[in-house]
């Protein structure tokens, strides 16, 4: 078997949207296409198990804010007197 020594990347389509992948000696990143920013993950936390917990843990904090719809907003209104 080959030992990776250097950046090995490659594109990926999921659910018909584009990502690059990139392994590592170190991990491994995933981002959307075009951008800077994704997940990465180190191979010492994917083997240990901490890997899932900062995964949860960065999605949570990197979440978009779920949009209110209109009718949860008519709901929000206060009340006049």
């Amino acid at each position: 078997m080959t030992e990776l020594k250097s950046a090995l990347t490659r594109e990926l389509i999921i659910d018909k949207t584009r990502y690059k992948l990139t392994i590592t000696p170190q991990g491994f990143k995933l981002v959307l296409k075009g951008r800077r920013k994704g997940v990465e993950i180190a191979w010492h936390d994917l083997v240990s198990g901490d890997a899932a917990m900062a995964v949860a843990l960065r999605a949570s904090l990197n979440a978009p804010a779920a949009p209110v719809s209109r009718s949860r907003a008519a709901h929000k209104r206060p009340l006049a007197h």
